[in-house]
């Protein structure tokens, strides 16, 4: 069973709240398919739907990337305020951008900045929506608390989103820059300058660094409680160990924990987090987490996502993480971006799937995910 850890372990999802493990195992739900929807419950308990609109989960990039043009430019100035330890993204409008609504020639853009490698929502900021315009003004300070020489390590990720009424977004274009080489202390680069708005180039090759490996064993139990008349499912068991050579992100500090998830559920009672380990970058956790309510064939479907995070004050920093399941790019019958694992995670899913009743341990590299944006 998971234990609970402190409830100051702060959920970096869209809505902020604290979100604490779960005490007691976890079923795993399930669906089917239906002609009058997506999915459909097929017990008292349901597995959380997946939008039939989007036909995957949401990730950190969600929206639509390919249905509008890339036009127009963004004004902006980049700042580091040595007093505040900030550093400053003034973002002062955009110009001639493409029409989400073409018939009346106009669109409700915003701006959002990243500190990459950083997807997470810590590293997220936003502009206001501006509505029913092509030429917005913002007049903006997106702000980011990070020591100097760490800018060195990032880029600067600023795109441009439209979005609708429905809350449903649309890429307008982005532009990167590297910060390994600005100069800070450059007058001319603190004065706002146009970028040309881009394409997005892929929906995100991260970067390949090493983020670090995590050691863990798996174990499916297909009856765990023998005997009965009525049918049973089985359980997954997760013995989260250690992580070693994690990233070192702001500095020499790290206080780290995992959190896993069973996709396609990405509500909160799916979620399980291990205690924070500070001051090293090989944590030792020996946490073994368990879900019930599967099913043999819903091995086939399901996907556990393990992510470990740096706890810092009030926010949360993705580090890295794995998706452990068959790797089809499917879940019962729909297409889902997160059914990506590699080939290394594949063979550790299928050698615990034929060795049911058995622990099976495997060193894992770290990795960026496109993280499932988690439901209430």
């Amino acid at each position: 069973m998971s234990k609970s850890v402190p409830a100051f372990l702060q959920d970096e999802s869209d809505d902020r709240e604290t979100d604490t493990a779960s005490e007691s195992s976890y079923q795993l739900r399930r669906y089917k398919k239906s002609p009058s929807s997506l999915t459909n419950l097929s017990s008292s308990s349901g597995m959380t739907s997946l939008s039939s609109a989007s036909g995957s989960v949401m990730s950190v990039y969600s929206g639509d990337f390919g249905n509008l043009e890339v036009k127009g430019s963004v004004q902006f100035a980049l700042d580091y305020v040595e007093s505040l330890k900030e550093l400053h993204v003034f973002v002062a409008q955009c110009k001639d951008l493409a029409a989400a609504d073409v018939k009346k020639q106009r669109s409700d853009p915003y701006v959002k900045t990243y500190l990459l490698p950083d997807k997470g929502k810590m590293g997220k900021k936003k502009t206001l929506v501006m509505k029913k315009t092509l030429n917005p003004v913002y007049n903006e300070i997106l702000r980011y608390k990070i020591e100097r020489q760490f800018l060195k390590t990032q880029k600067l990720n600023l795109s441009v989103w439209h979005r609708d009424t429905f809350k449903r977004n649309s890429f307008l274009g982005e532009v990167e820059l590297d910060l390994e080489t600005w100069d800070w202390d450059s007058k001319q680069n603190k004065q706002l300058k146009w970028y040309p708005l881009k394409r997005k180039t892929a929906p995100v090759a991260l970067e390949t660094e090493n983020r670090g490996e995590m050691k863990l064993a798996l174990q499916y139990v297909p009856e765990p409680s023998p005997g009965k008349k009525l049918p049973t499912t089985g359980e997954v068991h997760i013995w989260v160990k250690e992580c070693l050579d994690l990233p070192l992100l702001r500095g020499s500090h790290l206080n780290s924990f995992v959190k896993c998830t069973i996709l396609p559920d990405t509500s909160r009672k799916s979620r399980q987090k291990t205690r924070a380990v500070g001051k090293t970058t090989n944590p030792v956790f020996n946490h073994t987490m368990v879900y019930d309510g599967f099913r043999p064939e819903d091995l086939m479907e399901a996907c556990v996502e393990l992510t470990v995070w740096d706890h810092y004050k009030l926010t949360n920093q993705f580090l890295g993480g794995l998706r452990i399941g068959f790797g089809t790019g499917k879940s019962y019958g729909t297409e889902v971006d997160w059914m990506d694992s590699t080939s290394e995670e594949i063979a550790l899913w299928e050698k615990m799937v034929n060795s049911p009743n058995t622990w099976v341990e495997a060193m894992l590299p770290l990795r960026m995910l496109l993280i499932a944006k988690l439901s209430k």
